[in-house]
């Protein structure tokens, strides 16, 4: 799929970069994701010493992983069910 509006950023996780072509609409999330990844990567390091680049790339990814899950969990389906019911009724009543 090409891409409607792309976007050439570099990326920085630690020493190494990261260059990307992305939807000049989601540099934002990007940006963003940059900086949790380096934000929990640093947690990480500091809380831990001496365990390596790779212990604390897997501590992040658990971390970022589970934040994830937990979001996707706590979606509440009822103001859309609420909406979808409105939306059904004011459909109904139109096609009598």
């Amino acid at each position: 799929m090409a891409m409607s509006d792309p976007l050439s950023i570099t990326l920085k996780f630690g020493s190494r970069n990261l260059p990307m072509v992305v939807e000049r609409s989601d540099e934002y999330i990007y940006r963003e994701a940059e900086k949790l990844i380096n934000s929990r990567f640093s947690y990480y390091a500091s809380k831990y010493p001496n365990q390596g680049n790779e212990m604390y790339l897997l501590m992040m990814a658990l971390d970022v992983a589970v934040r994830l899950k937990r979001m996707e969990t706590n979606i509440d389906p009822a103001p859309m069910e609420k909406a979808m019911s409105s939306l059904i009724t004011e459909i109904e009543q139109a096609l009598i």
